[in-house]
């Protein structure tokens, strides 16, 4: 099975917070407060468990008392066993890209990003991989998000602070990649909050979108 097969079934799902210079700049004069009193020097990863994994038309479940966010973004399929590169090398382990609603609770520290906010159901959701080769200047595709067909946030991989190439050179001097694995390039300034009832879409340029109807989950009596 290739790897851009093998996306919604199989691999690692890692993403990365602070990488849009947007978001890192609102952040940054926090950066010099307690606890940490430093800006982040490495890539700051978190991981989306398997139970986020998500598709286009599927119903996305909110909790009561949630404020659920989502997070247009896109992803990067790794097509072979990648250890320490450099960031040319790092270039020929791309097999693809794909858009991904990386859906979120707010996020009340960007270096510990937690296993709440990040990995209940269905909070990672995936579109079909298009192949490194189809996709033109992956550094200037527009992401948008649509609630209710209204367009209600834009960003674009002009902002990223670190490139897909970066990212898979710095992860992989302490962490071996595999073929399938995946790596969220980040989300945007400015998450879009979204209610039980409304239907979501998030667009990039080239790699098409994903569509999904939040719920609100059923509480038993």
């Amino acid at each position: 099975m290739s790897s851009l097969a093998k996306i919604n079934s199989q691999g690692n799902i890692f993403g990365v917070a602070l990488n849009y210079q947007c978001l890192y700049a609102t952040l940054q004069q926090g950066f010099q407060e307690k606890p940490y009193v430093a800006e982040p020097k490495n890539v700051v990863l978190f991981v989306k468990t398997p139970n986020t994994r998500s598709v286009s038309g599927q119903t996305i479940f909110k909790r009561q008392g949630d404020v659920v966010q989502a997070g247009p973004c896109v992803a990067v399929v790794i097509g072979k066993t990648t250890t320490r590169v450099d960031v040319a090398q790092a270039e020929q382990s791309i097999a693809g890209f794909a858009v991904v609603n990386e859906l979120s609770l707010p996020e009340e520290s960007y270096y510990r990003p937690a296993v709440k906010a990040k990995c209940q159901d269905g909070f990672c959701v995936i579109g079909d991989v298009v192949a490194k080769a189809d996709v033109t200047q992956p550094e200037q595709l527009e992401l948008r998000v649509f609630v209710n067909g209204e367009l209600k946030q834009t960003g674009t991989t002009a902002n990223w602070v670190r490139s897909p190439a970066q990212l898979i050179s710095e992860i992989s001097q302490f962490m071996t990649l595999h073929e399938g694995d995946v790596i969220l390039t980040g989300t945007p300034l400015d998450r879009v909050e979204v209610q039980s009832g409304d239907e979501v879409r998030v667009e990039v340029d080239q790699l098409g979108s994903v569509t999904n109807r939040i719920q609100a989950e059923e509480v038993a009596a």
